[in-house]
Order: structure tokens, then sequence, then C-alpha cells
């Protein structure tokens, strides 16, 4: 009686170590600006894998849709307030609380000094953006804590409807392109930029009320069926050859976790800078390869012109930002001291990478 009484009180006390353990396992509901079906929420999905397995499942991650708590222009607030505890989208939509949000999601034309998607995260890893990037929510002014998760660039110049030649051709026509600062520069070079959502972009070319249209690259353009309507291709442009998806977690959410956990989400967030990276570019191959093989797209290459113009666009709109706020040029700065180290090596090895593609890419054709 004594040996069953004994197995008895054993037997309860692990039910209720396992009862507290399974009280104390945390999930962070993640509201995204995006469908479920995008791949920037496939790879999120793969972030939140990740998260769990270091955690051995006390901390899970539950991926929201689009509009799941709040609309797509709210989720920064309501992580902010705790509504929900984190949220999905990239850093340059936040441009409104903060204009140096810019310089982290999309800093336009490369920073003005050059940076594709690889040498940003070279300056985001090792040369002082994330201790920079740690500061934009308090300097945002929300209770937050950001990661870097998926780097999206480099972002097509987009679809038109017949082959621009020169810059003078590409004025003549209604362009939808991103808001902010993106789209500031078109403007200073006198295309008429339009901005409007990705699931609008279709039916506006559809109506005419736009001619040509970007939004970002050949997986997700072909998902939205572009390539219904315009046929003429451009991959080489430089609004948004750098573009990041980020993870904010509110503040409180992120202080209560262990410290096992919040080293889970740093090296989940780490892993999945690269296995985005690598991701994005076998899908956008496929899809070009789709495009071009069975939808009759043509490719073509960006005047030479365009690159000039909107590079001198793009420096004016971030030199003129930095003249109005001290962190966006704190930021800037450090982007372009950086820049001046590692652009000269690597735009040079860049070439003759693009060189060996290229002279393989040819005998496709």
């Amino acid at each position: 009686m004594i040996k069953l009484k004994t197995i008895a009180a054993s037997t309860a006390a692990l039910a209720l170590m396992a009862s507290s353990a399974m009280a104390e396992d945390k999930v962070l509901r993640i509201q995204s600006v995006l469908s479920t079906s995008a791949d920037e929420v496939v790879m999120l999905r793969e972030f939140g894998k990740d998260v769990a397995a270091l955690t051995n499942g006390s901390l899970t991650i539950e991926v929201l849709p689009a509009g799941a708590v709040v609309g797509p222009r709210d989720v920064m607030d309501a992580v902010d307030s705790g509504l929900v505890e984190g949220g999905f989208a990239w850093t340059h939509y936040w441009g409104g609380k903060h204009v140096a949000a810019n310089l982290f999601g999309a800093p336009i034309a490369g920073a003005g000094v050059g940076l594709d998607n690889i040498a940003f995260l070279s300056w985001f890893q090792y040369g002082g953006g994330k201790e920079l990037y740690d500061r934009l929510w308090g300097e945002m002014g929300v209770n937050v804590k950001g990661f870097m998760l998926q780097p999206v660039g480099p972002e097509a110049l987009g679809w038109f409807p017949k082959p621009i030649k020169s810059m003078d051709d590409f004025r003549k026509l209604r362009f939808r392109a991103p808001p902010g600062m993106v789209g500031a520069a078109y403007a200073e070079i006198g295309v008429p930029a339009v901005a409007m959502g990705g699931g609008d972009i279709l039916p506006a070319l559809e109506k005419g009320t736009i001619d040509a249209a970007e939004w970002c690259c050949p997986k997700p353009d072909s998902v939205f069926g572009f390539q219904k309507v315009l046929k003429h291709y451009y991959l080489q442009g430089l609004h948004q050859v750098v573009v990041n998806a980020d993870m904010y977690v509110n503040g409180d959410f992120y202080k209560s976790l262990s410290v096992v956990e919040k080293k889970a989400l740093e090296v989940a967030a780490n892993a999945s800078l690269s296995k985005s990276l690598s991701y994005r570019i076998y899908e956008n191959g496929k899809a070009l390869k789709d495009l071009t093989d069975n939808h009759g797209v043509i490719l073509e290459d960006t005047p030479a012109d365009y690159f000039t113009e909107y590079m001198a666009a793009a420096k004016k709109s971030l030199q003129a930002a930095a003249d109005k706020n001290e962190f966006f040029a704190e930021v800037w700065q450090s982007q372009k001291d950086f820049a001046d180290t590692v652009v000269p090596f690597w735009s040079g090895a860049q070439t003759s990478n693009a060189s060996l593609g290229r002279a393989h890419a040819d005998t496709l054709k």
C-alpha cells in the first residue's frame, strides 16, 4: 500500500511538473501583411520551425494572414500595444513613423553607394548595421524588438508594353512604383509614378489606368499575373536593389522570454537570412524560365541613362533626408563608410560573377 501511495504521489508530482512546463510554453502570434501563400510567409514558417526546434517547443510561432487582427498598415501599432505579439512586413513600410526605416527596409539605389543585397547583409551583420537597427525602434517610439529575416531583392525594374530605348521612352508611361523615397525619385526624373498595392496592379494595367509596373521579382510577379498583359520584362533596376522583410516582437513579450528562447530567435533569424536568399534565387530562376519559355515574355536590357538619372535622384533624396534627421544621417553615414571599404572589392568580384553567368545564359538563348 505504501509503495502504491508513493507511486501515486510521484505520478501526481510529475503530472504537475509537466502541467507547469506546458503552462510556460509560449506562442508568438505574428500577423503578416501578406497572404499565407506568399513566398515570404513560406520562409517565415521555416523560421518558426527552427525556433520551435531550438527551444524544444517552449516557444512556437503562429503565422496570421493579412487582416487577421488589424489592417496591414496597422501591424506595427498592434505589436507596439501588445494587441498581437508579433508582426511581419518590410521595415520601409514604417518610413512614415521614422524616415530611417527606409535605410533598413529598402535603401534606395543601394543607399546611393552601391550596396547590393549581399553587401547590405555584410554591413548589417558585421559593419555596425545591427546595432543601429536595434536603436531604430526607440527612435521610432515603439515598444518593439526587431529581427531582420529575409533579403528579398534585387527587384526587377518592371514590366512594359513595349521596349524602352531611353528615359525619354520611360517618361511617356504611367508607372506603378513603390511609395515613399523610391517613388519620389521616379517623380524627380519625370516618370509619372503611381503607388498602389500589389493586388491592384493587374486590374489597373487591364483598365489602362497605368501603362507599366513593378512589384518585385519573377516569382511574385508571375503569381500576380502581369505576364497576361505585358510581355517586356526588365530585370535590372536600381530602385530596390536591397529589400528586407522583418519580424517585430512586442517588447514586453520579448522580455518575458528565457535566455534560451531569445537566443533561439537570434540564431533562427541569422539562418533565415541565408535560407531565404537561397530559396529566392531558385524560385525566381524557375519562374523566369517559365515566363520566357511558356508565356512569351521577352527579357530586355535597361537603358544606360536610367542608371545615371535614377542614381542622381536617389542621392538627392537621401541627402535631403539626412539634412532633416540626425539618426537617418548617422545610419546613412555608416552605410557610406562601409561602402567606401567594401564596394571597390565587391563590385569588382560581382562584375566577374555577372560576366560568368551571362556567358552561360547566352548559350541558352
